[in-house]
């Protein structure tokens, strides 16, 4: 039986602006096909400018699988961008972990919890003015939460922000804002092992 894939988030998970088999979720089913794992297409519940409580409640009008053998969770971007309290962050945040895990069918060693990305140092973020050192500050003390949460629950805490702060402009789309193909493709080197882990062997 092939494994399942559910994918929470944001414009990162949704992939704004690169076409869907190119999204980092498309892009992990993919590799983990090519080293022999039957795993279907993810399952992504994620829309550009989601918030932690705008996931939160469109999860409860969601129709989902029972369970699921892998579950994603990346979100807290738009928390930040809005100037939303790291601390309601931090109640909402593990939330969602908790709801992730009880798709897991309970098994926290089954969920990823990716690292909320630095858009302040984009040129999206440079033509607003945006204060790129004070963006990184906030952005870390929203990922030292979620990094404290994923690890006291048990699940697996996946860091991919070092990879946005070190692209390049020819690692972001057209809006100058989001990764492209390219950028996703390091992030799920980055995600693989974790999955692996997860799946364990190929049958």
């Amino acid at each position: 039986m092939a494994a399942t894939f559910l994918a929470l988030g944001d414009s990162y998970t949704i992939g704004e602006g690169v076409d869907a088999h190119l999204r980092w979720p498309a892009q992990l089913v993919a590799r983990l096909r090519d080293e022999g794992h039957s795993i279907d297409a993810a399952d992504v519940i994620a829309t550009t400018g989601w918030t932690t409580d705008e996931l939160a409640r469109a999860l409860q009008s969601t129709q989902l699988r029972d369970r699921y053998d892998l579950v994603s969770l990346l979100i807290g971007v738009n928390n930040q961008y809005r100037g939303r309290d790291p601390e309601n962050y931090r109640i909402e945040c593990a939330g969602l972990i908790d709801f992730a895990i009880d798709k897991a069918n309970g098994r926290a060693q089954r969920v990823m919890v990716l690292s909320i990305p630095d858009w302040g140092v984009t040129p999206f973020a440079a033509a607003q003015g945006v204060d790129a050192a004070q963006t990184a500050a906030h952005i870390d003390r929203f990922n030292a939460i979620a990094r404290e949460l994923s690890i006291a629950r048990g699940t697996a805490w996946v860091d991919v922000t070092d990879i946005s702060r070190g692209a390049g402009r020819d690692m972001l789309t057209d809006d100058g804002l989001h990764p492209s193909a390219g950028q996703y493709a390091l992030w799920t080197e980055r995600v693989l092992p974790a999955a692996r882990a997860i799946l364990g062997q190929p049958t």
